[in-house]
């Protein structure tokens, strides 16, 4: 795989994949005119805050943080976004992945969050393996994630990836997941 930080964003292409339950999506890497469709994906998550954890934090992104998050630097980051057409035929994003990393250095943060409506169709796992991939080809030697203690969900999709966890030894509200690249 060619290393996205040389290429232009496009060089990566979209792909689509068939879930569980026979759906399919269209995954592809986040773009510029992506803000309005994530605001609306976020709008409609639920308000539980585990759900929520973006980049160190456990909250709903603020208005200006939606509107930045798609303009990815490709040499530090990755985002995918996956994208359902319902019977409308209007594109709407159902799951979103990244990595960051604040030093472009050989550790990344990872969050994936998936719709309701679209869990326990195996997304999450698959927008998880795609990022770990390019992350990987990236020269990236770790990847974590914080979460809260609570979150079942993502140690169970950690787990499933390879992740090891522990405890945050500065808080016990939450866990690091890591996985060696």
């Amino acid at each position: 795989m060619q290393h996205l930080s040389h290429i232009g964003l496009h060089a990566y292409p979209a792909w689509s994949e068939t879930l569980r339950d026979r759906s399919h999506v269209l995954i592809r890497p986040m773009e510029k005119g992506d803000a309005a469709a994530e605001r609306k994906f976020t709008e409609a998550l639920p308000s539980d805050a585990e759900r929520f954890r973006v980049m160190g934090q456990i909250a709903r992104p603020s208005s200006s943080a939606i509107e930045r998050s798609p303009l990815v630097d490709y040499g530090a980051e990755m985002a995918f976004v996956a994208v359902a057409y319902p019977a409308d035929g209007q594109e709407r994003i159902v799951g979103v992945s990244r990595y960051r990393t604040a030093t472009r250095g050989l550790k990344c943060e990872c969050v994936v969050t998936v719709s309701d409506a679209w869990r326990e169709k195996a997304l999450g796992t698959s927008l998880m393996r795609h990022l770990i991939e390019i992350a990987r080809s990236e020269g990236f030697r770790s990847m974590y994630s914080i979460d809260a203690a609570g979150n079942t969900a993502m140690s169970d999709l950690a787990g499933s990836l390879g992740f090891r966890t522990r405890m945050d030894p500065y808080d016990d509200r939450q866990v690091i997941h890591e996985l060696e690249l």
